[in-house]
């Protein structure tokens, strides 16, 4: 008789709601500003949504010492950052470089989209694809133009359907950048779109026929986001079924469990401070994708606090206090004045309040330096 006990499993450590709070906000500059540049800050962070095409900008703020709005405008104008639609097929401000990195691998949620999720795919029914890319591209090569442009220029080739589903049809097929000064600090204009091979003078790999494999991706998002879930990964950027990717990387990866007993995964020697270390408070602009990257968000968000961020038509501005969701927060500008409506969920503290009138003042001197400034305490 065999009396040869197999040995129990290790028990991975558990990380607590604290322990992913501190880990998360250690990666996205949350704990103290970092001295670095608008490009490493971008790249770090794996991109910033940037459908608001202010909310970068804030948010480079609020993570970066001495950032000024001039830095990130010059990156946009010389095409080394771009605005294109990349995870979750969102708009995103990302650098060249990772545009060209991502849109391969992330492609396929777009042109998956054109079916899914969408009607534009039965709204075109019957067009040539190839013909209605080879179209658009030439049209938008020549020079850049807005979807409800490109749409009616489309509709002169194809009469008998719909404008609009023409030109959202392409966006999903084509890789299209939002050309300055649409993003560009204090100038704004339309959204007008050219193809990002153009803009960029390079070429995508191909991914039509057989995709990227999204494992880098992965390890960015694990070192801006982690420790995650493979749930999580799918939630940031919008692929689907990346277990086997998970399960390849696996040997170069540490693995944890929630206090759910969900498995998450992380690089070996990301950082993972004592929970107990101070997180001072933060403005975070709409869309910022710290409350956007996880499936479960109850460490950042408590759940009957979501419906004062998470709205009908959007995303609202979010305040940090101690590493947690408080309260929203709106800046009101004239040409004299700034005002900062800070309006909370739970009863602050008086050092907190403090501390965030602070911060607000800061905030006002980066976005008005030149108005008199009012913050202001509300209830949500």
């Amino acid at each position: 008789m065999n009396n040869v006990h197999a040995m129990p499993a290790a028990r991975k450590k558990v990380l607590g709601p604290r322990a992913l709070n501190r880990a998360l906000l250690e990666r996205q500059m949350l704990l103290q500003r970092h001295e670095l540049t608008a490009t490493k800050a971008l790249e770090r962070l794996a991109g910033m949504q940037a459908q608001s095409p202010y909310a970068p900008y804030f948010g480079l703020w609020t993570r970066l010492t001495g950032f000024r709005p001039t830095a990130l405008s010059a990156l946009i104008e010389k095409r080394r950052a771009v605005r294109i639609a990349l995870m979750r097929s969102t708009v995103h401000l990302v650098t060249a470089r990772d545009c060209l990195a991502f849109r391969p691998i992330v492609g396929t949620v777009a042109m998956r989209a054109l079916t899914v999720g969408t009607t534009y795919g039965r709204d075109i029914a019957g067009v040539d694809e190839r013909e209605l890319v080879a179209t658009a591209r030439a049209l938008l090569e020549q020079q850049p133009r807005t979807l409800a442009e490109l749409g009616e220029l489309l509709r002169g080739r194809w009469p008998t359907y719909d404008a609009h589903a023409l030109a959202y049809a392409v966006r999903l097929l084509v890789p299209l950048i939002q050309v300055p000064p649409r993003g560009v600090w204090g100038k704004g204009g339309q959204a007008l779109c050219t193809t990002a091979e153009s803009w960029l003078g390079r070429s995508f790999d191909r991914f039509d026929t057989e995709p990227a494999r999204p494992d880098a991706m992965i390890l960015r998002y694990l070192a801006a986001f982690g420790p995650a879930s493979v749930r999580d990964a799918q939630i940031w950027s919008g692929l689907g079924k990346l277990q086997d990717a998970f399960e390849r990387l696996r040997p170069r990866l540490r693995t944890f469990d929630s206090a759910e007993g969900r498995e998450l995964f992380d690089l070996p020697d990301a950082p993972r401070p004592d929970p107990d270390t101070p997180a001072p408070p933060r403005f975070l602009p709409e869309y910022d994708n710290l409350l956007l990257s996880h499936a479960v968000r109850t460490h950042l968000i408590a759940d009957e606090h979501r419906r004062h961020v998470y709205v009908a038509n959007g995303m609202r501005p979010a305040v940090l206090v101690d590493g947690i969701v408080s309260a929203t927060w709106k800046l009101t500008q004239t040409r004299r004045r700034a005002s900062l409506a800070i309006a909370s969920f739970v009863r602050l503290a008086k050092k907190d309040q403090a501390a965030l009138e602070r911060e607000g003042k800061a905030l006002l001197d980066f976005a008005a330096p030149d108005a008199e400034h009012d913050v202001r305490f509300t209830k949500a």
